[in-house]
């Protein structure tokens, strides 16, 4: 039945919690593990669950994802696969920007007149985990649903920051609530397998991923104009509304939301460990983005611990620990990276290109980059230190950020040397 689905993965809007990786991309663009980018996660999902008809929508600074989607995603002439970004436009019936979730997948409907479908996967395009549609599909269709809800397990500490819902022994949804306060926890409780509860996640929040059957959702949408997000609006509607059954599809495999800085930076830094739940080296759920055809990676006495090493790069540091190197980073003599993503270079300098072979790009000798993220591009001088630590406050200038104790470099920014960025203790 899977070739009975359409997906539609949402870009999000301007990603403020996630400035300033988004000052110049959108979310679903964000460079994520070295060499991917966010939106390779639902479209790497989409492909492993033979799901191959995909819409992306988005409004923001969309120019590098529509280029990172169009070279990275090829569909022969025999197949009916394809990944289309729709941005948001003007029409005679339409005159305004999408306005939330619901409300962007409302002005693209026109779009999927012509297409064969029945049920509606509804995605978002910052979200890390792995899941098989097929087995969501089956779910919904078993349950006999209208709208079924990826669900996972939380804690009572977690369950304040999403949607909640009560669920019946059946896995029907019979209650809502957003982002409940913690004096009504105990009221929000649902029956879950033993592993999760001697875990004490005893509630059960959205994961902000959703099947819809067709009919049901222009229905909603039609008894619903003015709603404009599935979350707040069309979802608690529908489990309040007797003619519509909403069901839970509870996932128990790892999953999270890089919704902010720190989110991300943590997201990253867990793809170091020894055995992570998000499996990249598997062989049947692979990670697909665009093929570079970079040549491997020089690394020069190195002493590497818990680092993700990508294509391309020439490494003297020395030492790497917790961090992860993007393509194309070049990283500079006695060097420490600790607790680091470097999103490396969108292309490779060389001598010619400079008049001073200490002005190219990367990282240079005998720097210290710890608890920092490094976006592309950038250039940082010699005897550099960049230090982030839980006690700094946010801040921004022209070439930097501090958020929660990380400090971002943005885009392209040129930092001399001998300079001394963050703590100082």
């Amino acid at each position: 039945m899977i070739n009975k689905c359409i997906a539609i993965i949402l870009g999000g809007g301007e990603g403020r919690r996630l400035y300033p990786l988004t000052m110049d991309r959108s979310k679903p663009a964000v460079p994520i593990c070295g060499k991917y980018r966010l939106i390779d996660i639902p479209i790497s999902n989409c492909l492993n669950s033979d799901l191959r008809r995909m819409f992306v929508l988005t409004q923001f600074n969309s120019t590098s994802l529509n280029r990172h989607i169009r070279q990275a995603y090829h569909f022969d002439t025999f197949s009916n696969g394809f990944v289309d970004l729709l941005a948001a436009e003007q029409t005679r019936s339409n005159q305004g920007w999408f306005l939330g979730t619901a409300d962007a997948v409302r002005q693209s409907l026109h779009k999927f007149k012509v297409l064969n479908y029945e049920y509606i996967v509804v995605l978002s395009g910052d979200q890390l985990y792995q899941m098989d549609f097929r087995y969501f599909l089956e779910r919904h269709i078993e349950s006999q649903a209208d709208v079924t809800l990826a669900t996972i397990p939380v804690n009572a500490e977690d369950a304040t920051g999403f949607g909640i819902m009560k669920v019946s022994d059946d896995n029907s949804i019979v209650d809502f609530i957003e982002k409940p306060e913690k004096e009504v926890l105990n009221e929000w409780e649902s029956p879950l397998d033993e592993k999760f509860t001697s875990q004490d996640k005893n509630y059960l929040a959205s994961m902000g991923i959703y099947i819809f059957n067709k009919q049901a959702m222009f229905d909603m949408f039609d008894e619903n104009p003015k709603a404009m997000d599935f979350g707040k609006e069309i979802i608690p509607y529908a489990v309040h509304n007797e003619n519509y059954k909403v069901a839970s599809y509870p996932y128990g495999g790892y999953w999270t939301d890089i919704g902010s800085i720190s989110s991300y930076f943590n997201a990253n830094l867990y793809m170091t460990e020894f055995l992570p739940a998000f499996n990249m080296y598997d062989n049947v759920k692979q990670i697909y983005t665009r093929a570079r055809m970079l040549s491997p990676s020089k690394i020069f006495g190195t002493r590497l611990t818990h680092a993700l090493i990508s294509d391309g790069c020439i490494i003297h540091a020395d030492a790497i620990e917790f961090s992860s190197i993007g393509i194309r980073s070049r990283i500079g003599k006695g060097t420490l990276i600790r607790e680091a993503i470097l999103s490396g270079m969108d292309y490779y300098q060389t001598l010619n290109d400079v008049d001073d072979p200490n002005d190219l790009l990367g990282i240079g000798e005998n720097c210290i980059i710890q608890r920092c993220i490094v976006d592309k591009n950038v250039k940082v001088g010699n005897n550099t230190k960049i230090i982030g630590h839980y006690s700094l406050e946010d801040s921004e200038t022209e070439y930097y950020c501090i958020k929660d104790g990380i400090i971002i470099i943005k885009k392209g920014a040129r930092i001399p040397s001998d300079v001394h960025i963050g703590y100082k203790g």
